[in-house]
């Protein structure tokens, strides 16, 4: 099975696209593609990126039903380490769940409780489960 990627952004974003049919970011313009993480990488990005940040989600991205390319890519300050980047618009079919993520009081994250199954291959994913 194929492990999901995730993708942290604003919660007034994700709801910006689910009116608009499909969800970009910034960098999709600016750098051509979408940042998203695999499972072990999404704590680290997040304190690095989004330390502090009120009012984020986590989307969780099925790779086979994303209608844009997929590519695994060394990141700018971890060459070693490939990161999936998504080169297009991220389709809402392929958002398979949609998760709150509130940084601590230290500003840091943790893992929603329904994140913390997901281990790389072994990842079973579940029925869509979208903020209203």
């Amino acid at each position: 099975m194929i492990a999901p990627i995730i993708h942290v952004t604003y919660r007034t974003h994700w709801l910006a696209a689910k009116n608009s049919g499909s969800y970009t970011a910034d960098s999709l313009a600016v750098e051509g593609f979408i940042h998203c993480s695999a499972h072990d990488q999404l704590l680290r990005v997040a304190d690095a990126f989004f330390a502090g940040q009120p009012g984020l989600v986590l989307l969780v991205i099925d790779p086979r039903r994303l209608e844009s390319e997929v590519r695994w890519e060394p990141g700018t300050d971890r060459p070693e380490e490939l990161f999936p980047h998504v080169y297009g618009p991220i389709n809402l079919e392929s958002v398979v769940a949609v998760h709150d993520f509130e940084p601590g009081a230290d500003g840091r994250f943790v893992l929603p409780s329904a994140l913390a199954k997901i281990a790389g291959l072994d990842c079973q994913i579940q029925a869509r489960n979208e903020l209203d």
